[in-house]
């Protein structure tokens, strides 16, 4: 059991960690009689602790006895312990001498104890709430947080018991979304988007060929289209753009989210109060009715890809309520259009009825925002979860953004594809509506990337679903037996089609971790 203590203006942060790293905790009381004592405030009280782990970045008592010759300065820089290492953004403590980030290994009171030079729950609260800057896209630094406490205890030889983020029976989770951005090209008459396809299939495309991005096969298929769209306009030929069915062909089964805009020509206002009439969808969802209902027999979710509801409750709720019209289903979910996105869209999110969101990623870039694989809450919701959005077709391919062959992709993927591995969690795809189609044609490494994750044995998920059974892990409780053994429960109303929960025991780095699998409503007891 960790005990912990911070600052009160820190508890909901502790609070969420310990939801990332689902492991018994409480907060530190003088009766608590703790096996591992936490520190992340200025005072270590005396306690008779196993091990006691002290972050901060301020000069602390305990340095000043060691006389350590630090200083406190402001971030970024980067902590390494072992084979681990991240950034760390807010503040630190650094050798005054090598001006490595500290960590020291002591003893204190008659006890072991371990000193972090960070602040861990501000470094928590800046991943949550502002996220990454693209440079550090790649580093998973929430769940390096994680591995390095984990790592600490089991390096004093204490048992560790958690419920890691991986279904039973998977390694991770699999998410394929879809923003539906244009449904067809027939909808584009001499418009920027129309102008800009016959430049991308034709010019655009021959660059490509040259440049290696593309091979001459891809060349012929984007001419033929681009000769092909007046009749594409006259109703004479197939839309190309309408690429529902492909989706539903191409994941074989697999289940996906759609996010629809709910409103045709309405741009929403942007961060400054602008309408750039290129945001505005060129479709009506309302025609897109029989469709939406079709995906969803699929196997498929349909849900809202937002424009003002990241900015006014009552749009949201506007919006939420012109889908759901629409479907069989309530719309659980949004993901803002052009991820616009700030501090107070969770929680007016949350105000218009979304039981999740799936708006915090990169535009011009593929990783980890809030620097985690898992979903989680944000700070200023209740209820409301994030689902973190990893990778998306136009970061990766865009000239204006990272501009990579398929073949450069690839490389760029792996190390994500690693960290589901290595991590659980959930990756959370974004391959938009058109992109199988002419000009992208990114459907081949579309079915590449499914066949990547299949192979790495990952449980394909709805967003919905992907939320729903992080839920249920949050649902999961601790309980300290007088026996000294952890008890683990289960709520009984879990939703039983969905995977069960993993819980693991371990009692040094070195030793063999016990697995064992919690079904819904079951008790267990691990020694502790």
């Amino acid at each position: 059991m960790i005990s912990v203590i911070a600052n009160e203006a820190d508890w909901p942060v502790v609070r969420e960690f310990f939801e990332l790293f689902k492991t018994p905790w409480r907060f530190y009381t003088p009766e608590s009689n703790p096996v591992v004592l936490l520190c992340a405030g200025n005072v270590v009280p005396p306690a008779d602790a196993a091990l006691v782990i002290i972050y901060g970045s301020d000069l602390l008592e305990v340095d000043k006895l060691e006389g350590a010759g630090c200083e406190s300065r402001t971030g970024p820089a980067t902590f390494q312990h072992g084979d681990i290492e991240f950034p760390v953004y807010v503040r630190l403590l650094a050798d005054a001498v090598s001006q490595k980030i500290v960590y020291r290994r002591g003893e204190l009171n008659g006890r072991p104890y371990v000193r972090i030079g960070f602040d861990l729950f501000a470094e928590i609260r800046n991943l949550l709430a502002n996220g990454q800057p693209a440079n550090n896209a790649v580093v998973a630094a929430l769940e390096q947080h994680i591995a390095v406490l984990r790592n600490v205890i089991l390096n004093q030889g204490l048992p560790l018991v958690e419920i890691p983020p991986r279904p039973a029976g998977f390694d991770f989770i699999a998410c394929l979304t879809h923003d539906v951005d244009h449904v067809g090209i027939r909808n584009h008459k001499f418009d920027h988007t129309m102008f800009g396809f016959l430049y991308r299939a034709t010019a655009g495309s021959l660059l490509d060929v040259c440049a290696g991005k593309r091979n001459v096969g891809q060349l012929g298929r984007n001419i033929f289209a681009a000769l092909r769209l007046p009749f594409v306009h006259l109703g004479l030929a197939r839309d190309f753009w309408y690429q529902f069915d492909e989706y539903t062909a191409l994941e074989e089964g697999r289940p996906s989210t759609f996010y629809v805009i709910p409103k045709k020509g309405e741009a929403g206002l942007d961060a400054r109060g602008r309408r750039m009439q290129r945001r505005a969808a060129s479709y009506d969802a309302a025609e897109l009715k029989d469709f939406l209902r079709r995906l969803e027999s699929a196997g498929k979710e349909v849900t809202v890809h937002g424009l003002d509801a990241w900015r006014d409750t009552s749009a949201g709720r506007e919006e939420r309520g012109l889908i759901s019209g629409l479907v069989n289903n309530e719309a659980a979910g949004i993901r803002m259009h052009w991820l616009y996105f700030d501090a107070e869209a969770p929680g007016k999110l949350e105000a218009a009825g979304y039981d999740y969101d799936s708006t915090m990623g990169y535009n011009e870039t593929i990783g980890y925002r809030a620097g985690t694989v898992q979903v989680f809450k944000p700070l200023t919701t209740q209820q409301l979860l994030e689902l973190p959005m990893h990778i998306m077709d136009t970061a990766l391919f865009y000239p204006s953004y990272l501009n990579l062959s398929d073949k450069q992709a690839e490389s760029v993927i792996e190390p994500l594809l690693d960290n589901a591995v290595r991590f659980g969690g959930v990756l959370t795809v974004n391959w938009h509506d058109r992109s199988l189609a002419p000009e992208r044609l990114w459907g081949e490494f579309y079915q590449k990337l499914i066949r990547q994750m299949q192979k790495r044995n990952a449980w394909f998920a709805t967003a919905a679903q992907a939320v729903a059974w992080f839920r249920k892990r949050r649902a999961a409780q601790f309980e300290m037996t007088p026996a000294g053994t952890v008890k683990v429960t289960l709520p009984a109303d879990s939703d039983e089609k969905l995977p069960a929960l993993r819980i693991t025991s371990q009692r040094s780095k070195d030793s063999t971790p016990v697995e064992e699998t919690a079904y819904n409503g079951w008790e267990a007891s691990l020694a502790a």
